[in-house]
C-alpha cells in the first residue's frame, strides 16, 4: 500500500492494492478503531462540510478508511448522505490532483505520490477520448455529454461548445472538472451495497451517529414538490401505466405508490390516480398506501432502490443521470435540485389551476 493509493483510493490500482494485502474488511472494523474512526470522519465531514476530513498520517489507516466508509455510506442508506460522500470524495480528489497537475518540479521521494493527467485519463478509458489542442484539449462528443451531464451553467450545454467533427473544445480547466465528475460517477457505482451481517453488527453505533447528524442538520428533507417531467424514467413509466388504465404488477404498483408517498402525496390523491386501474378497489388501494406510508403498519417503507427496479424488470428507459444514480428518491432530488425555479409548477397545483379556469 502506498501514499498513491491512500489519496487516490477510487483507483482500479488502489483496490488491488487492498486485495492484494488479503485485508478481511469484518476483521478490521472489529479490531482496527484506527480505521473505523477515520472511515467515520469521511462520511461525516462530506455530510457537513463537504470534504472527507484531514488524511490519517498512516497510509494503510489512510486507505482502509475508504472501503470502510463505503459500508458506512451503505449502511446509513439515505440519499443525500450517498451524494453528498461521492461529492466530497471527487471533490478532495479534484483539488489533489490540480495541484499535482500544475506542479512542474517533483522531489523525487514524493514522485510515486503523485498522479499525472495520463494515468487518471486512462483509469477511467478517457485516453483516446481526450486530445491535447493548442493551449486546451478537444473531447469525444460522447464522453463529453457523459461527464458533463451534471454540470450547472449554460456554458456546458452543448449548444454553446465549439464542436468539430465530433470532438468538443475544452479548457485545461474543465477538464479537470470533467474528470472530478468520472471520480464521482466511480465513487458513486455501487453504492449502497448489501452489507454481511457480521460487519454490519459493528458498526451499529457509528451508524446510528451518522443518522443522528443527519437528522439534527435536517437533511433528510421531506419532499412535497409533485412535477411528473422530473421523475426518474422508472416511474414516469409506471404512472404512464397507470394513466392509462393499464395492469400493473403488485411489485410495480408497490414501487410508483411507494414514490409518490415519498415525494408528499396524500392517500387520497394516490387512491384517487389508481381509480382507472383495472380492479380498482378503493379499501384495497387505501389499505396499501397507508400500509406503505406506516399508519397501519410498523414501518414506513421507502422506494425500492434502483437494484431492486432492475430486478424485478421495472428499471426502464435509463437516461445518462440513471448512471449516476442508485435509487429513484435520488434521482428525482437531483432533478429538483438543478430545476429552475419556473419548472417546479406543483401537479396538484397545476390542477386545481385548470378546474378554477374550467369553473
Amino acid at each position: 500500500m502506498e501514499p498513491l493509493h491512500a489519496r487516490y483510493p477510487f483507483l482500479e490500482q488502489s483496490r488491488a492494492a487492498v486485495e492484494a494485502a488479503a485485508v478481511d474488511l469484518g476483521e478490521v472494523v472489529a479490531t482496527n478503531e484506527a480505521v473505523t474512526t477515520r472511515a467515520l470522519e469521511r462520511v461525516e465531514t462530506a455530510i457537513t462540510d463537504g470534504t472527507i476530513g484531514e488524511p490519517h498520517r498512516r497510509t494503510r489507516v489512510e486507505l482502509l478508511s475508504y472501503p470502510v466508509a463505503r459500508v458506512l455510506v451503505s449502511l446509513v442508506d439515505v440519499h443525500i448522505c450517498t451524494r453528498r460522500y461521492a461529492q466530497a470524495e471527487a471533490a478532495t480528489a479534484y483539488e489533489r490532483f490540480t495541484e499535482e497537475f500544475a506542479t512542474t518540479t517533483e522531489l523525487k521521494s514524493t514522485q510515486s505520490a503523485r498522479l499525472d493527467r495520463d494515468e487518471l485519463l486512462a483509469e477511467f478509458d478517457l485516453a483516446s477520448a481526450v486530445r491535447a489542442a493548442g493551449d486546451g484539449f478537444r473531447v469525444e462528443v460522447g464522453a463529453y455529454l457523459d461527464l458533463a451531464a451534471d454540470q450547472r451553467g449554460d456554458s456546458w450545454r452543448l449548444v454553446n461548445r465549439a464542436l468539430a467533427d465530433g470532438w468538443v473544445r475544452v479548457t485545461a480547466e474543465e477538464l479537470n472538472v470533467l474528470l472530478k465528475q468520472a471520480i464521482r460517477h466511480r465513487v458513486t457505482e455501487g453504492l449502497p451495497f448489501e452489507v454481511p451481517d457480521a460487519i454490519a453488527g459493528e458498526l451499529d453505533e457509528e451508524v446510528e451517529y451518522l443518522q443522528e447528524i443527519l437528522s439534527d442538520l435536517d437533511l433528510t428533507r421531506e419532499i412535497d414538490t409533485v412535477v411528473p417531467d422530473l421523475f426518474p424514467p422508472c416511474m414516469k413509466a409506471l404512472l404512464d401505466q397507470v394513466q392509462k388504465g393499464e395492469h400493473l404488477e403488485h411489485h410495480s404498483r408497490f414501487a410508483i405508490a411507494a414514490f409518490l408517498t415519498g415525494i408528499g402525496m396524500t392517500t387520497d390523491e394516490i387512491v384517487d390516480l389508481f381509480q382507472v386501474n383495472p380492479g380498482f378497489g378503493e379499501e384495497a388501494t387505501r389499505y396499501q398506501v397507508d400500509h406503505i406510508r406506516g399508519e397501519t403498519s410498523p414501518t414506513e417503507y421507502s422506494t425500492p432502490a434502483c437494484s431492486t427496479m432492475q430486478s424485478y424488470g421495472d428499471c426502464v428507459n435509463k437516461d445518462d443521470l440513471c448512471e449516476t444514480i442508485s435509487h429513484p428518491m435520488g434521482y428525482y432530488e437531483q432533478k429538483l435540485d438543478d430545476a429552475e425555479e419556473d419548472e417546479l409548477v406543483d401537479w396538484r397545483e397545476d390542477g386545481e389551476s385548470e378546474d378554477e379556469a374550467d369553473a
